[in-house]
């Protein structure tokens, strides 16, 4: 993304939700350094905390971003109040199931992640009310960064490799899983597109705002959007028609059952979970069980040893 997308992406996308006081500090950022910003963080009576992926900011009155924190712009109460009044567009109610889920997916794709008071009602989250901070992370894609790993991906006989993408939080796996959605739905010279369906579970890998992707993932791409991973895998088989599935965040027991039933479909998945490296996926019964069972023909562990999405390492079993 360009110095110029960038500013048109923060004038137009980001600063008309951020209460008054906040966009007038960001105004003032030179688009270089907001190139950096992967997530705003906003606690009320706390420092105003920008993470970047370089490390952790602040945001001064006077001298832009700052590594130290204490002197940050402290985020008021009314500011965590406007900022959640223009997310909402005034309209809470509206996004009442949002909420109950913790976070809110806004137009461009960006997520708004909510904190504060929890009403619980026969073991199901209510409601979120007395909103006391926002996480406000930032959607960007980055075209053509699976590039590199779509040697592997695509298998010979014009099939797709099943493939589990191993990755601790914030190292770039759902911006690669969207690319690899768009490049596989695309196709090119070499290769031949795919019908793909994306199961998008916390609208995060296509960034769907009213149903519609605010993110490129190309034309021959259907999202069940807000699905479970279990259930949209399941409805995908029986009514999409799909060629390769693509999700995010395996971990449950039904996730597991889908997956196989996917394969026994006939149709590729291409996935990711959160851990650090096969021995920590070892450990957690469910997802041992299909990497040992070999389903997945490419693992691909990722870090943030040189920014998000380090390859570190490619595992291939034939």
């Amino acid at each position: 993304m360009s110095q110029g997308e960038v500013r048109n992406l923060f004038k137009h996308e980001i600063m008309p939700l951020l209460a008054p006081a906040v966009r007038r500090l960001f105004s003032r950022v030179e688009p270089q350094h907001l190139l950096k910003v992967e997530e705003i963080r906003m606690r009320s009576g706390q420092p105003l905390i920008i993470r970047g992926w370089d490390g952790e900011y602040g945001l001064d009155a006077n001298n832009g971003l700052t590594h130290d924190i204490n002197r940050s712009y402290r985020v008021s109460g009314e500011d965590i109040i406007r900022t959640i009044a223009a997310i909402s567009d005034n309209s809470l109610y509206a996004f009442e199931e949002d909420i109950k889920k913790g976070f809110i997916t806004i137009a461009g794709g960006h997520r708004v992640g909510l904190a504060g008071q929890v009403i619980m009602q026969q073991g199901q989250v209510k409601a979120i009310k007395e909103f006391s901070s926002i996480c406000l992370r930032i959607a960007r894609e980055i075209k053509g960064c699976a590039v590199p790993l779509m040697g592997s991906i695509y298998a010979p006989g014009g099939k797709v490799n099943n493939t589990l993408l191993i990755s601790p939080p914030r190292c770039g796996k759902t911006t690669l899983l969207r690319d690899i959605a768009r490049l596989l739905s695309t196709g090119s010279r070499q290769h031949q597109p795919y019908h793909v369906v994306i199961v998008d579970e916390r609208s995060e890998l296509a960034g769907c705002y009213l149903g519609l992707p605010q993110l490129e993932v190309g034309p021959r791409t259907d999202v069940l959007d807000a699905c479970s991973k279990a259930a949209g895998i399941m409805m995908a088989i029986r009514a999409l028609s799909p060629e390769v599935i693509i999700t995010d965040e395996l971990g449950r027991r039904e996730d597991a059952e889908a997956i196989r039933e996917c394969i026994n479909a006939g149709v590729s998945i291409v996935s990711s979970v959160h851990a650090s490296s096969v021995d920590e996926l070892a450990a957690r019964p469910i997802m041992s069980e299909l990497v040992e069972s070999k389903i997945f023909k490419n693992i691909i562990i990722l870090s943030r040893s040189k920014g998000p999405g380090s390859i570190e390492k490619v595992i291939r079993w034939d």
